[in-house]
């Protein structure tokens, strides 16, 4: 919406929509992290027409570089890759169900085990809360207990969100703050007990006096920053010792450094690995792996689905990983990361504004270092939006961005910096304060 005025984008075809879908559509989108509320209240166009590339066209055919999350990170090949595509077409061609299996599945199996030689077996769904919650169970089945320590986010199943029946701030921590436990029935209180990264002190503290009751230890090993490895080692022995299943969610950190799993970096294995997102470039593609003497317990209990065994899931994750590991994507997006990074640190520098600049180089993020952080980042999406770009908080590079993009961005960081710098904030800003976190919507 380059030079649009903000009524204008106010009333935009997609936002008009967007007012209709709270009508039909509880909570108005089917993600929270896609809720226009978090970005730009009443303004982030909500909806697009067309995505390619590094950009997206919004439904009043406006162009915008998306310099925000990609897809919630999981478009890391680009919007719309061809040969992903491609690979995808001709399976639709040729049939994406049937009474019997697609190949697909166990060349895709065979493939994970290679980028992961720990692990021995590997079961599939189609979004990463399925897979985080057929991890747990599998988990539960092995250990024949009931209790999960965990770090980080793990989507919305009963199992994570039981954490709030007892404590409703325990999740706050956790990377979504306000997340209520309704509908998560009231017996599995004290099942999920949360502690902080990088705390091994706490989550003995935690532990203590319920070691044997204790079926598994999930955590993102890494999102927010490099993991320290001592952490993880340390994890790793605690959960031998005690006897639980360690689980590494990778949902989010998958392909995002490295070919495979994160840990991988690290040198540390998990008993379990979680994986969707970037592993399939925006299709509904999970996986969960795992080492042959955890993973032979998921026969012990009952984990089946109809869309498990569709075909497109495993096509485009495996056309996704070989182009990946062909085209050395790793090296790119940590690459453009990087530049973004700087581009923050410097376009900063350079208007005397304080900010904070953090995260690992593809899932990269900058505060404003003040009261005023969540208004002033508000006024920097509107106003990038004015510029033509898709601009937030969060940055999650792509092996489709250019340095072109690059070089554009930072001209409209540039500016925009500039006027924040300048500008009284109430005076620059005349929307609604962008939502941090879980908000119930009314419908105007």
């Amino acid at each position: 919406m380059k030079n649009f005025g903000i009524e204008k984008m106010k009333n935009s075809t997609g936002q008009l929509l967007y007012q209709k879908a709270k009508y039909l559509i509880p909570g108005g989108t089917q993600l929270l992290s896609k809720r226009p509320e978090m970005f730009a209240p009443n303004v982030w166009p909500a909806y697009y027409s067309k995505a390619k590339g590094s950009k997206v066209w919004d439904l009043d055919g406006n162009e915008y570089i998306d310099m925000s999350i990609m897809g919630i990170g999981a478009n890391i090949l680009g919007y719309a890759d061809e040969e992903v595509d491609n690979a995808v077409k001709n399976a639709i061609n040729n049939g994406i169900s049937s009474s019997l299996n697609c190949p697909e599945e166990v060349e895709l199996a065979e493939l994970l085990i290679e980028l992961h030689p720990w692990a021995d077996m590997v079961r599939y769904t189609r979004s990463g809360g399925e897979a985080c919650a057929v991890a747990i169970r599998i988990a539960r089945a092995h250990t024949k207990r009931d209790k999960v320590l965990f770090s980080g986010y793990h989507g919305w199943s009963d199992w994570y969100l039981a954490s709030n029946l007892g404590e409703t701030d325990a999740l706050d921590g956790q990377l979504m703050p306000g997340l209520d436990p309704a509908g998560v029935p009231r017996g599995l209180k004290d099942t999920a007990i949360p502690f902080h990264f990088n705390d091994i002190d706490e989550l003995k503290l935690k532990a203590n006096g319920i070691e044997k009751e204790i079926a598994a230890i999930i955590v993102e090993p890494a999102r927010g920053e490099d993991a320290p490895k001592d952490y993880l080692i340390s994890l790793k022995y605690f959960a031998q010792e005690i006897g639980a299943v360690l689980i590494f969610d990778e949902i989010t950190s998958g392909f995002r450094m490295c070919a495979g799993g994160i840990h991988l970096n690290y040198g540390v294995n998990p008993d379990i690995a979680v994986f969707a997102k970037s592993m399939a470039n925006g299709y509904a593609m999970a996986s969960v792996i795992g080492t042959e003497k955890v993973m032979s317990s998921a026969q012990s209990s009952f984990i089946s689905s109809t869309n498990w065994t569709e075909r497109i899931g495993p096509v485009a994750a495996l056309a996704t990983i070989k182009k990946y590991i062909s085209k050395n994507v790793a090296e790119h997006i940590i690459k453009i990361g990087n530049d973004v990074k700087s581009v923050w640190s410097k376009m900063a520098e350079n208007h005397r504004l304080s900010i904070n600049v953090s995260g690992l180089p593809t899932l990269a993020a900058f505060s404003f270092t003040n009261e005023n952080n969540q208004a002033m980042m508000t006024l920097f999406t509107i106003e990038m939006l004015k510029k033509g770009f898709l601009g937030f908080r969060q940055f999650k590079s792509s092996f489709a961005h250019t340095s072109d993009d690059i070089s554009k961005y930072e001209k409209a960081v540039d500016d925009v910096f500039q006027k924040i710098s300048i500008t009284s904030i109430d005076e620059l800003l005349s929307t609604p304060v962008a939502h941090s976190g879980l908000y119930r919507l009314t419908k105007e």
